[in-house]
């Protein structure tokens, strides 16, 4: 089994869009200068850089919310980000 099939199986979502015909050309263009395989693999690209342009990161199989400091740890090592407890 290929990586880029493997890569598909593991999607368990799916996106559907809109384009204007402009829209639909600029990305047809990205995706032959870039030599990708699908219009949907130009998107994933186009919205990866884009994320990370605007300072996103993309989590990484198996990143858990504790790993940003979004819920507190067991040792209470971790940030809570979200609203007081009644504990506190």
């Amino acid at each position: 089994m290929s990586d880029a099939m493997s890569d598909d199986q593991s999607r368990g979502e799916r996106l559907q869009i809109m384009l204007s015909p402009d829209e639909l050309t600029v990305l047809d263009d990205f995706r032959f200068k870039q030599r990708m395989p699908s219009r949907a693999a130009a998107v994933r690209e186009l919205l990866k850089r884009g994320l990370a342009a605007e300072g996103y990161e993309v989590a990484r199989t198996g990143t858990k919310s504790t790993d940003y400091g979004v819920i507190d740890h067991a040792d209470g090592a971790g940030k809570s980000r979200g609203r007081s407890s009644a504990r506190e």
